[in-house]
């Protein structure tokens, strides 16, 4: 029995995945500004012990980017290279947020965890799996 019906090529399918993770990256910290404790940390510059400093902001940005410009890439690269960067890029994504869970959370920080480490998990998945439509062998 057939769970989904993608018709479309993977390519597409990818980009799609690449926004859904962006959007649950910015939906958990969105969610995690609304508990007081977070927000007052933030403005105080130290979350956890980690100050929040301009380089900490960038290293985040960089790190941000990633998933970001995936959605642009899974769709207009060439195959090999379309391939290569979706296992890299969801190989360091999916590592990261595995890397922070252990850090412990909040209850919805978990959620979006689950849902953010499966989604980077069936990215690399289906660029593993993925085969070249243009061989004909």
């Amino acid at each position: 029995m057939k769970a989904f019906n993608w018709d479309s090529n993977r390519e597409c399918l990818l980009s799609l995945l690449w926004i859904y993770l962006t959007v649950n990256y910015i939906y958990c910290d969105v969610f995690t500004l609304h508990l007081s404790q977070y927000l007052e940390a933030f403005l105080s510059g130290n979350v956890g012990g980690m100050n929040i400093t301009e380089e900490f902001l960038l290293v985040f940005a960089v790190i941000m980017q990633i998933p970001m410009v995936m959605i642009v890439l899974s769709r207009v690269l060439t195959f090999k290279l379309n391939k290569v960067a979706n296992i890299v890029a969801g190989c360091i994504t999916t590592s990261i947020q595995a890397f922070t869970v252990t850090m412990g959370g909040t209850l919805h920080y978990m959620l979006f965890s689950f849902f953010e480490i499966s989604t980077g998990l069936l990215i690399i998945y289906l660029a593993i799996t993925w085969k070249n439509s243009s061989d004909k062998r």
